[in-house]
């Protein structure tokens, strides 16, 4: 089809008029590189506004000390349980039990905290190990390549000639 076919092809169908050249629609390389500075920059503006994160060190320290009072708390309640009178001591016993259940809840909210940094940590490399192989599939090939095997080009003949050897060679030895 040539470009007045294609025109009238676009008249009868009423659909927009396409520009006679195609490098027209298509955008430069320059205005691509443009596009993705500007959306570099307008990243940046984006990490540079958003708060940090602080204190993450503090926060397993504080899980540290709740946990340790809430054992020492236990073992004072589990003391005192043993020396009073045993209607009593039911309601004391009752409370220790709850203080060692704070005493895990706090060592188990710590891991948790671990365990999904760990994730997030693992989740990052898997993705830059992606990027990666996206860029070396992207980068152009250096003309120095590395030599993986070795061949030799051969007629059928020749390669004829080499299998039937073998055959000999092997149909000898045994």
């Amino acid at each position: 089809m040539t470009l007045s076919t294609n025109k009238q092809l676009e008249e009868l169908f009423e659909l927009p008029i396409t520009p006679n050249d195609v490098s027209e629609s298509v955008p430069s390389i320059s205005v691509n590189r443009e596009t993705l500075v500007a959306l570099d920059d307008t990243i940046d503006k984006i990490e540079a506004a958003l708060p940090t994160v602080k204190g993450l060190d503090m926060a397993d320290s504080e899980m540290d000390e709740l946990a340790r009072m809430a054992v020492e708390s236990y073992q004072d309640l589990s003391n005192l349980g043993m020396q009073v009178d045993s209607r009593f001591a039911s309601e004391i016993f009752s409370v220790a039990s709850n203080m060692l259940g704070h005493a895990i809840t706090a060592k188990t909210a710590k891991l948790d905290k671990k365990l999904k940094m760990i994730d997030l940590q693992m989740k990052k490399m898997r993705l830059d190990q992606q990027q990666q192989l996206i860029d070396q599939k992207k980068a152009p090939e250096d003309d120095e390549t590395t030599q993986t095997a070795t061949g030799v080009v051969l007629s059928r003949n020749d390669l004829l000639e080499r299998l039937l050897g073998r055959k000999d060679q092997n149909a000898t030895k045994e």
